[in-house]
């Protein structure tokens, strides 16, 4: 996919949500980043709905991560997608039942792929098997593939090199987005988003969780040089 990839900001740590995700997105809320998102553990379901509503109200697009592996944990959190009235659902295996209820709500969908587990998520599996899973997802309707490349067993740079070409949809490269290394190969690669969660938390991108996300932004903007 060409272009500039958006940045997912995910208010998360270790792939859970962090208890003062809404105290964080009201600071960073005039940051340049469009898409904003979290996971569907551990808060209440009453505050993850405000907090998405807030989010929406000040024009940001929405994204809900779904850790979970089998249909009856995906569709829960499909479920979740759409009493918070996300715009993207992303995680969870591809399930029938799960596209469909996204299909049904006007959710883009957007699932792993590969051998997938643990929390905070590993990804295995063999590269052509996960390019061919992904264009089946396509196939069935999916608007897209979260893409775990950085927290891949095996070769990480030529999974990105090789999914992006190879699958024609939408990737989110997610997890594990901590370098101005990984910023230039995801530029040079193109995929649509990548999300960018703990590395944040830990002043990966310097000081200030506003200014790393405007700091990222801005990076990416800037020519590929990989």
């Amino acid at each position: 996919m060409e272009g500039t990839p958006s940045l997912i900001v995910m208010l998360t740590y270790n792939d859970k949500t962090v208890a003062d995700a809404a105290e964080i997105f009201d600071k960073c809320k005039d940051t340049s980043a469009a898409y904003w998102g979290f996971k569907e553990e551990p808060l209440p379901l009453p505050q993850m709905k405000e907090l998405y509503k807030s989010m929406k109200s000040h024009g940001k697009k929405t994204a809900l991560e779904v850790i979970a592996y089998d249909e009856e944990k995906s569709l829960e959190g499909a479920q979740m997608a759409v009493e918070c009235g996300v715009d993207m659902l992303m995680g969870t295996m591809f399930f029938d039942s799960v596209n469909e209820l996204c299909k049904e709500h006007g959710i883009r969908y957007m699932p792993f792929v590969g051998e997938v587990y643990d929390r905070p998520s590993v990804l295995g599996g063999d590269i052509d098997k996960m390019i061919a899973d992904a264009n089946e997802c396509i196939r069935k309707g999916a608007y897209g593939i979260d893409l775990l490349a950085y927290r891949y067993t095996g070769d990480a740079s030529e999974l990105i090199r090789r999914f992006i070409k190879e699958v024609n949809a939408p990737v989110c490269i997610a997890g594990s987005v901590d370098s101005t290394a990984r910023l230039d190969e995801l530029k040079a690669a193109a995929p649509r988003y990548f999300t960018i969660g703990s590395a944040f938390f830990e002043g990966g991108f310097g000081e200030g969780f506003d200014r790393q996300i405007d700091t990222v932004v801005d990076y990416m903007k800037e020519p590929a040089y990989v």
